[in-house]
């Protein structure tokens, strides 16, 4: 057996024990039998490849999103949601717009929650959506790695011209997710006449899901834009602190 290999999915198998209760790299060594060194070069692959999230110096390692992907567990999902819920329900009662919770999920923008507003006219999202069509999608996309971007873009191609214009080749593509990345925010219109601004939600130095809040264009006047981009940041900020905790 290669032991490495081995060492590493011991390593994840006790976390998983743990459930949500962190584990130190101290603990860990002792617990697979490893020198401090070896262990810390085989957890930092771990947290790099997002099989481990690093929840502090002095508090240690949980879990991360591709160790619950890999069986389809609901419960990172589920955490994701208890955090934002009652936040995106305060976000959509100040705007009065409808305000979304999104991952990536199989190459697509999918939902885990909506807090509908009350409006008549309404936005309505699909569950799942092309990733490149939507302010959660672009800005899930910008965080990805260079190698999680090639990967996709072999997978589904680069954006189509009417999607996302002027990114019709590679280096175009990675500028525009550069940008997104520098500002932290992302502002679609699109063909359909609807507005999306979308902000990351971090957790252990990655990003793992989007706020975004989407609404009819002739809702999106000067006067409001200001107030919706701060109420969608402030948000994200609250929820940040919690997935922090």
């Amino acid at each position: 057996m290669i032991q490495v290999v081995v060492r590493a999915l011991e390593i994840l198998e006790y976390v998983a024990k743990k459930e949500n209760d962190p584990t130190t790299l101290t603990e860990l060594a002792a617990a697979v039998g490893l020198n401090q060194p070896t262990c810390a070069n085989i957890v930092k692959t771990l947290v790099d490849k997002k099989y481990l999230d690093h929840v502090g110096r002095r508090k240690g390692y949980r879990l991360g999103a591709m160790a619950y992907q890999l069986t389809d567990n609901v419960a990172y999902n589920e955490h994701l949601v208890l955090a934002a819920k009652d936040i995106m329900e305060e976000l959509t009662d100040r705007l009065n717009e409808t305000s979304l919770l999104g991952i990536l999920r199989n190459n697509k923008r999918f939902l885990l929650h909506i807090a509908n507003s009350d409006q008549d006219l309404q936005v309505r999202s699909r569950t799942e959506s092309d990733i490149y069509s939507t302010a959660t999608g672009r800005i899930l996309v910008a965080f990805l790695s260079l190698k999680e971007i090639d990967a996709l873009v072999e997978a589904i191609g680069l954006p189509a011209a009417p999607v996302w214009p002027n990114v019709e080749t590679r280096e175009q593509f990675l500028a525009a997710l550069d940008a997104i990345r520098r500002e932290e925010m992302v502002i679609t219109r699109s063909l359909k006449h609807i507005v999306g601004i979308a902000v990351p939600l971090w957790k252990g130095g990655q990003v793992v899901a989007s706020l975004s809040v989407f609404l009819p264009e002739s809702r999106y006047t000067s006067n409001r834009t200001p107030v919706i981009i701060n109420a969608v940041r402030e948000a994200a900020g609250q929820i940040n602190k919690r997935l922090a905790g």
